[in-house]
């Protein structure tokens, strides 16, 4: 399966964006009211949890930081939550988002790879990483989200 990776270009500095990607508020915002749960310390754990189908403590993915240098850099392994799939143990790729400033704007290059072969996510993962991507654009731009109809 080919890695997918997406580049966005986003008028707010690192520290703003940065901001978006870890803190409550911002990945309430920005992963449809998801918390990021993690003490962000290479080899710990974290986790994306928020409303779904198992209540409001719904483990949407899951995973072990890999990487975390505060304004420029995160990778991290990442799973599908239990209620998502019975394997989910098995389903492991990796993310990684890197910042870096480009004149006056912040760009973002998003890498989610090492997919085995036949994920069942592989397709949504595809088409979900833009819709968040420019989640983050937006609401790092205009302190708003957008709105996806669900």
């Amino acid at each position: 399966m080919d890695d997918l990776k997406y580049d966005i270009y986003i008028g707010a500095n690192p520290e703003d964006v940065w901001k978006v990607l870890v803190t409550p508020e911002g990945t309430k915002a920005i992963f449809f009211g998801s918390v990021l749960e993690s003490t962000f310390e290479i080899g710990s754990p974290y986790a994306y949890v928020g409303p779904g189908n198992d209540g409001e403590r719904t483990v949407h993915v899951y995973g072990e930081v890999l990487e975390y240098e505060a304004n420029r850099r995160m990778s991290y392994t990442e799973h599908p939550g239990p209620s998502y799939r019975d394997n989910h143990a098995e389903l492991e790729t990796r993310v990684t988002l890197t910042m870096e400033v480009v004149g006056a704007v912040t760009k973002l290059t998003l890498v989610n790879d090492r997919w085995p072969d036949g994920h069942p996510s592989y397709e949504s993962t595809k088409q979900s990483w833009p819709m968040i991507l420019s989640n983050i654009k937006t609401y790092a731009e205009t302190g708003k989200t957008l709105d996806f109809g669900y």
